[in-house]
């Protein structure tokens, strides 16, 4: 019987299927020889971020000009890791949020065991964690509300990000809410199982979960880009 095809744009088996071959392979050699089989999965995998891109750009304002240009480059950074293996085993990509006023980005990662969506603040700097730390301290209701939402805990279960052991420098260890202030990231992921990522749905689905981010970007970008005076 032959295998039944896509009829929407999605992730496919066959990209899985390479995946995991090139983890039992991650060398210049079998890459350079499977470099068309490469190319074609890479086409689809941009087909999916130009989709996602579409469904995305219904419900916020995005910089990236297209899903190819999302989309990271498949080979790893050695220079500086233990892990001398020339080539990631998953494919990645991220969509940058338009103007100043919108801060926070949207990511995915599409890894057979291991995919997701994610969106938030990987790396803050410090002047950022300082605002966003002075208003959690001063009033952390508003945050709470987003993080106690039904449709948030469904989805994303709860903030997550690297966190102080301790109290950051200048707030009280013993804050209301010191739970929120020892964050140094700020992140919102929703794990996908395969099944879920080879399903019709996922784009659906992978929209959705970056909709369901809109209340915690939108609260984080008043914070940074207003000035003194809240405005």
């Amino acid at each position: 019987m032959a295998k039944k095809q896509k009829t929407t744009v999605g992730i496919h088996s066959s990209g899985f299927d390479f995946l995991n071959t090139l983890k039992q392979h991650n060398n210049r050699d079998w890459f350079n020889e499977h470099k068309a089989a490469f190319q074609h999965e890479q086409e689809l995998v941009e087909e999916f971020a130009e989709a996602l891109l579409g469904q995305l750009s219904t419900h916020d304002l995005i910089e990236t000009p297209s899903g190819k240009k999302s989309l990271f480059r498949i080979y790893r950074d050695t220079r500086f890791s233990h892990d001398k293996t020339p080539y990631k085993t998953h494919w990645s990509g991220s969509f940058k949020r338009a103007t100043k006023s919108r801060r926070g980005g949207y990511y995915f990662h599409i890894e057979p065991g291991n995919s997701f969506v994610a969106g938030g603040f990987w790396g803050p700097v410090p002047e950022d964690l300082k605002r966003v730390r002075d208003d959690i301290a001063f009033d952390p209701a508003p945050l709470r509300k987003i993080l106690r939402r039904k449709s948030f805990i469904a989805t994303f279960e709860s903030l997550k990000g690297e966190q102080l052991k301790t109290a950051p420098k200048g707030f009280d260890a013993d804050h209301e809410a010191i739970d929120l202030l020892r964050f140094k990231q700020y992140l919102l992921i929703r794990h996908f199982s395969d099944e879920e990522v080879l399903s019709e749905q996922f784009l659906q689905m992978a929209n959705q979960t970056f909709k369901e981010m809109r209340p915690f970007l939108d609260y984080m970008s008043e914070v940074l880009t207003m000035d003194a005076n809240g405005e």
